[in-house]
């Protein structure tokens, strides 16, 4: 018998379907399905269309009840979704049919009325049975959530979490739907009036199975895998006049944060999207100003915890270039032998040897646009908002200028490139005189080549292991960017293995 989690709530409303929904929408991905039972009349495609819209981040989409169609599919932006109603369906053997046996992959499946499919439902799913309260008022329902198989924690989760809204004093504010990472955290908007804040899901657990001597890839990259590294990191940046979001409420142990909402202006403008130079120039003065600082190595958690800031050394960055034999070169249909594989690890150790000797300061990892919020009525470099830094690592400053200068979400201008770069440089020789530039360009073109060598398998990876094809669309991207740090004569060794074993994108 599969183990199963269940508790109740009460829904006053539509509004607190809504907003139970919401929450429901925020502990599931791909290949997860949610069941709606209960009699007619009880709100199930009300549930339904509350949890679609929400996805969906629009109010006013045309949701019609599945009833006679059976069933209607969404290509909502986080993933597909696919909404079903069997009551008219009379045997099980119907499923079929429809293309609801199996379910199709990399789909979120909702389903009302799933008594009509007996044994075919999946073992794993969340079941939201819906009941009548009159005696509250006439749209009054309970809701009776039970996990069963692999959803019991995902049941488990979502009490832990209504239950930390409501603590924080958040209970009746409205959700609204932001869009995810590439990580397996998620996030809400809490609106009440003019008052705005982040609702961060961030459940501890590593990225993969522990395949890299005996630790999983976060482990072993130095990937952040709770809340705690975001809470000391955002700390430290705002004591140093950076402008990083406040924490305004922390479970650490469950992962659950709400923070500031520093608003919705991006850095790029324009279809299709292109920087908006102003602000990237801004962008890049804080870099400079950041790696100006002595940074330490230790931050303050809390009056009893502190957090050390991992190095980010050969070994991680070795597992990262990993990533292409392992995962980009099979899906272009060249997966190498064991020679180029250690033909591949030679070039790259070789290349790498001498990181470890350069000047360290902190490398936030995803400095690039959509992770950069203009905040244009504060001062200066106050005016860079950043809102992803939990990855950050001790290494070299080159890595943050690659990941802003070569954004792999929008083409930065080959011209706005090598303009910024400059400016970089600039700052940095005006506070030290000592600046080695020279040294600087060559690991810029090192760490560029690191970093984009790792996005294509990563993109890869995001396809096929976790099902977000959305990610490939980049490829063509960062392979245009790594052409140009390939051209660096210190990659030359480098740039010949690629040519001849590495083949583009689609």
């Amino acid at each position: 018998m599969s183990a199963v989690a269940t508790f109740s709530v009460a829904l006053a409303n539509e509004v607190a379907t809504v907003r139970l929904m919401a929450e429901v929408a925020l502990l599931i991905g791909p290949g997860d399905v949610v069941t709606l039972s209960g009699d007619l009349g009880a709100g199930k495609t009300a549930a339904a269309r509350a949890m679609i819209r929400y996805l969906a981040d629009d109010d006013a989409l045309e949701v019609p009840s599945p009833t006679f169609t059976l069933v209607q599919t969404y290509d909502l932006p986080p993933y597909p979704l696919l909404h079903a109603d069997l009551y008219r369906v009379e045997d099980p053997s119907e499923l079929e049919e429809i293309g609801l046996s199996p379910l199709p992959d990399g789909t979120v499946a909702l389903i009302e009325w799933p008594e009509r499919a007996g044994a075919a439902l999946p073992e794993d799913r969340i079941d939201i049975a819906l009941s009548h309260r009159p005696a509250l008022g006439p749209s009054a329902r309970a809701a009776e959530i039970t996990g069963h198989g692999k959803a019991v924690k995902q049941v488990e989760r979502l009490a832990a979490l209504r239950s930390f809204i409501e603590t924080a004093g958040y209970a009746d504010a409205e959700r609204r739907h932001m869009p995810g990472d590439a990580s397996t955290r998620s996030y809400a908007r809490l609106q009440r009036g003019a008052e705005s804040v982040i609702l961060m899901n961030a459940p501890r657990r590593p990225d993969g199975p522990a395949l890299y001597a005996g630790k999983s890839y976060s482990a072993a990259v130095h990937l952040a895998e709770d809340v705690r590294p975001f809470v000391a990191i955002g700390q430290g940046l705002r004591e140093r006049g950076f402008s990083a979001p406040a924490i305004h409420h922390a479970d650490l142990d469950a992962g659950f944060l709400i923070t500031e909402d520093l608003g919705r202006i991006g850095f790029v403008e324009g279809d299709p999207p292109a920087p908006v130079v102003a602000r990237y120039q801004a962008a890049t003065d804080m870099l400079a100003a950041l790696h100006a600082k002595p940074l330490p190595d230790h931050l303050p958690l809390s009056t009893r915890e502190s957090y050390a800031v991992p190095t980010f050394d050969e070994a991680a960055m070795m597992i990262e270039v990993g990533l292409m034999p392992e995962w980009y070169l099979p899906d272009r249909g060249a997966p190498p032998s064991e020679a180029l594989r250690a033909e591949f690890v030679a070039l790259w150790r070789k290349l790498l040897a001498g990181i470890a000797t350069a000047p360290r300061t902190w490398v936030l990892r995803d400095y690039h646009s959509p992770n950069l919020i203009w905040l244009e009525d504060r001062p200066g470099i106050e005016r860079v908002g950043v809102i992803d830094f939990q990855d950050t690592v001790l290494g070299p400053a080159a890595y943050d200028v690659v990941s802003l200068l070569q954004d792999a979400r929008i083409d930065v201008p080959e011209a706005t490139e090598l303009s910024l770069l400059g400016r970089y440089v600039k700052a940095r020789l005006a506070a030290d005189p000592e600046f080695d530039a020279p040294g600087f360009a060559r690991l810029y073109a090192v760490m560029s080549a690191q970093r984009n060598t790792r996005l294509l398998g990563t993109f890869a990876r995001l396809n096929r292991r976790d099902g977000k094809p959305q990610y490939l669309k980049h490829q063509p991207r960062v392979w245009a960017y790594l052409a140009r740090s390939l051209a660096h004569p210190a990659l030359a060794e480098v740039r010949a293995w690629y040519r001849d074993h590495v083949p583009p994108p689609l």
